[in-house]
């Protein structure tokens, strides 16, 4: 077990934000009614401020501690933030490491999820137009007001977060970033994700992180195939690594 104070309060940090201190997490790769009705208990019916299990947040923690130790320029963003639980934790591993020139970009419509084109990508508006999504998910709808308070709560608040508000489409080519260092996608449907690697990933450093969150998930998004579009469009050959079975990410 580590001694060293940062990770200490970063491990601490990771059960709060999703609500494990006390309680067990659904496992992400499990399938099927079971992990639909546990992830419907633990998240949404519950306090936790994000839905992705700690080994993603793992995943973010050591991709961060590597650019700020290897000197790779830029700023963190999640584009998909839900209440905010992993933004708020990318701006505690600033604040850990006393880095007072990146910021952290909470990118979100903060309205829920865009309708997806039927015709180009059938499952995602079926899965959009559902009963869970519509009903029980309400399509991850988290306000702004709502994700600002809180990074309050964590005493996380500051100059060294930006917030981005609107569909991907028409907030991110105009967004006031010039240099990332991690961008995690958690953008759910093809063309959300798409927007954000058009947009964002020219603006990456080499040897930075590009994290997706839903890549290997294959029934309810055409995630993988965006990215795999893109990919092979800019001719991009870095291996993707897997963090667990619906995340992966690749550094430039």
């Amino acid at each position: 077990m580590t001694s060293d104070p940062r990770d200490l309060y970063l491990d601490l940090l990771k059960r709060v934000l999703t609500d494990t201190v006390f309680s067990k997490e659904p496992d992400a790769d499990d399938e099927g009614l079971q992990y639909v009705q546990e992830f419907i208990g633990h998240y949404i019916r519950g306090t936790a401020l994000t839905m992705v299990p700690v080994t993603r947040l793992d995943n973010v923690h050591q991709c961060a501690v590597e650019v700020i130790d290897h000197q790779v320029s830029g700023d963190f963003i999640e584009t998909g933030v839900w209440r905010g639980g992993m933004t708020i934790f990318m701006r505690a591993i600033l604040q850990a490491y006393g880095i007072t020139d990146r910021r952290v970009w909470v990118a979100d419509s903060f309205e829920g999820l865009p309708e997806p084109d039927a015709e180009k990508y059938p499952a995602e508006a079926d899965t959009h137009g559902g009963k869970v999504m519509t009903s029980v998910y309400k399509h991850f709808a988290v306000s702004l007001d709502d994700v600002r308070d809180n990074f309050a709560r964590f005493g996380l608040l500051d100059h060294q977060v930006g917030f981005i508000k609107g569909w991907f489409k028409d907030s991110l080519p105009s967004a006031p970033i010039t240099q990332l260092a991690i961008m995690r996608l958690d953008a759910d449907y093809y063309e959300s994700t798409m927007d954000a690697l058009v947009n964002l990933y020219p603006k990456l450093s080499p040897g930075g992180y590009a994290i997706i969150d839903d890549y290997g998930e294959d029934t309810w998004t055409y995630c993988r195939r965006a990215v795999n579009d893109f990919r092979e469009r800019e001719s991009l050959n870095q291996p993707l690594t897997r963090v667990d079975s619906k995340c992966f990410f690749w550094q430039k």
